[in-house]
């Protein structure tokens, strides 16, 4: 027996799996051998905290979003791209408004899930990788809490400048973002103070994505205060400009290119 998993796309499977399961099309994961087991995407934090969510929210439609990803969506314009579209949820809304827009994914597995759904343009790999083809946009998406694909303070800087490079004049970034500071619970507040005692920011996640046999690599994934995402985007080509705290500890923030 081995004790670590294997190396992988494990976010791919999670989300063929929960397609396989909603739609009853293609090999499941299968309880006793005969029903449809529940696909649970494990998040596994450096500490050891272990947590896991039903996968089906990936591939939830407008009718079961929450208001904050209605009013993301109606803030898009111009050309788009949404950087972790996952499944496919946003970008599949907004072909449907007519919108010209760009699926960027690190994981094969998901884009070949977006595909399957009737996504029409995607890209295989990372926003610095992506700038180098010459394609530009007019707003950049990090939804679904994918504000914390900015990393953390070393990483934040070189995220931005290549979206820059892709940005037209007067480009936008919305990204959905949450407080993480108001909670009580000592394993997420000791946490906080131990990232925060290694030079951290207190919400610098450090974790991977576990499922079956699989795991990514580990990440950091910054989760961050609106006060804290204005001093990482200081000295950087974009500029804070909005955060809608309406269904706050979660929000929406909007960067503007340009001063």
């Amino acid at each position: 027996m081995k004790g670590e998993p294997t190396i992988g796309d494990a976010f791919g499977e999670v989300v063929r799996d929960a397609l396989a399961v909603a739609t009853g099309i293609g090999p499941r994961p299968l309880v006793g051998g005969r029903l449809p087991r529940p696909v649970i995407e494990i998040i596994e934090r450096d500490d050891g905290l272990i947590s896991g969510a039903p996968a089906a929210h990936y591939l939830a439609g407008p009718d079961e979003w929450q208001p904050y990803d209605h009013r993301a969506v109606d803030r898009v314009h111009g050309e788009t791209l949404d950087i972790g579209v996952g499944a496919g949820r946003i970008a599949l809304r907004l072909q449907d408004r007519g919108v010209a827009v760009t699926g960027l994914d690190v994981s094969a597995g998901a884009l070949a899930v977006c595909r399957k759904r009737g996504v029409r343009s995607l890209v295989h790999g990372t926003v610095d990788r992506h700038a180098s083809d010459g394609r530009r946009y007019d707003t950049f998406l990090l939804l679904g809490n994918n504000l914390g694909l900015l990393e953390g303070r070393e990483r934040a800087p070189g995220f931005l400048a290549a979206l820059a490079a892709m940005a037209r004049p007067g480009a936008q970034v919305i990204a959905h973002g949450t407080n993480p500071y108001g909670t009580s619970d000592p394993v997420h507040t000791s946490y906080h103070e131990a990232n925060r005692a290694r030079g951290r920011l207190g919400g610098q996640l450090r974790l991977r994505v576990r499922y079956r046999e699989l795991s990514t690599p580990w990440f950091d994934y910054l989760v961050c205060t609106p006060d804290e995402l204005a001093g990482i985007v200081h000295g950087t080509a974009w500029r804070l400009v909005d955060v809608d705290t309406t269904d706050a500890p979660y929000y929406l923030a909007t960067l503007r290119l340009g001063n």
